[in-house]
């Protein structure tokens, strides 16, 4: 089990149209292949997806959405992680509908990640009282069909702490434990680049909610966009061109208080915080008194 100060959740996009890896691990194979990859690269937590929620995106139904996941969560239970040098790492899944994530759950989820913060169906907090799943609360502006339509808020920070107290308050009343619950400030879910960079800067602030920040930036558009603008390019820099982008935002995340991280590229994140931790005095200790640590 890592003692790292940090946790990384890779992402298993079961979808044919995320805005990244769309389609690539549609079939459960490449899928389960894939997560078994992330594992290996240091994900603690695998994040299992089969509705893709990029700006502009249409819902799908819950039968089609459990036909995507639940053959990947099966297999995913299936793997013996003892033979490859692994433990167990925790699944999510990636829902706002009851139904699959009550299927997921008896599919060996054990994280249930709601982009509606229990918005979306009212059967999902009953679920997760019942199941004594974990959770993450995410805040989002609208759904991701209009959420990027001219977002506006008078202080992004306080409207997005304020929301996610509220979605916390609502959880432990309903009586889901507190220590079960994650919060996500919804990096590039109804925000311009302004917000998020706002966001990330003032990340801090959201800390004093007293529960682990969930941080998603990865390849994200707002990142290619800035690329673009730095470089004079017309058009955003590309999905596979922001990993140092990526990179970047995590870091500055890690050091204002985030400590899970959903990222596509689990090695060199985790490599790069892993570094940022050590060098913040977070966790790092020498093999032996006698090691050289100059070089």
């Amino acid at each position: 089990m890592s003692t790292a100060p940090f946790r990384l959740m890779g992402v298993v996009n079961v979808t044919p149209d995320s805005f990244s890896d769309g389609g690539v691990y549609l079939e459960a194979s490449a899928a389960i292949a894939h997560a078994r990859e992330l594992v290996g690269e240091g994900a603690d937590i695998l994040d299992v997806g089969g509705e893709s929620t990029r700006p502009g995106a249409e819902p799908v139904s819950a039968e089609e959405e459990m036909g995507r996941v639940l053959p990947v969560l099966e297999g995913i239970a299936a793997l013996d992680w003892t033979s490859v040098g692994h433990a167990r790492p925790q699944v999510s899944i990636d829902t706002s509908k009851a139904a699959v994530a009550r299927a997921a759950i008896a599919a060996g989820a054990g994280i249930v990640n709601d982009v509606s913060a229990l918005r979306g169906d009212s059967g999902m907090v009953e679920l997760l009282v019942e199941s004594g799943a974990d959770c993450c609360l995410m805040h989002m502006l609208g759904e991701p069909r209009t959420m990027q339509h001219e977002p506006h808020y008078e202080d992004v920070v306080d409207d997005v702490r304020a929301f996610l107290e509220q979605r916390l308050r609502f959880a432990v009343d309903a009586g889901i434990a507190e220590e079960r619950i994650m919060l996500d400030p919804g990096i590039g879910f109804g925000k311009t680049i302004e917000h998020n960079l706002t966001l990330l800067r003032r990340l801090h602030e959201l800390t004093t909610l007293g529960r682990p920040l969930l941080i998603g930036t990865s390849r994200k558009s707002f990142l290619g966009r800035i690329l673009a603008e730095e470089s004079g390019r017309g058009e955003p820099v590309e999905p596979a061109g922001r990993l140092a982008a990526t990179i970047a935002s995590n870091v500055l995340a890690l050091e204002r208080g985030a400590s899970v991280f959903r990222v596509h590229d689990v090695a060199p994140v985790r490599e790069a915080l892993t570094v940022a931790a050590a060098t913040l005095g977070q966790r790092w200790t020498a093999r032996s008194e006698g090691t050289n640590q100059t070089s």
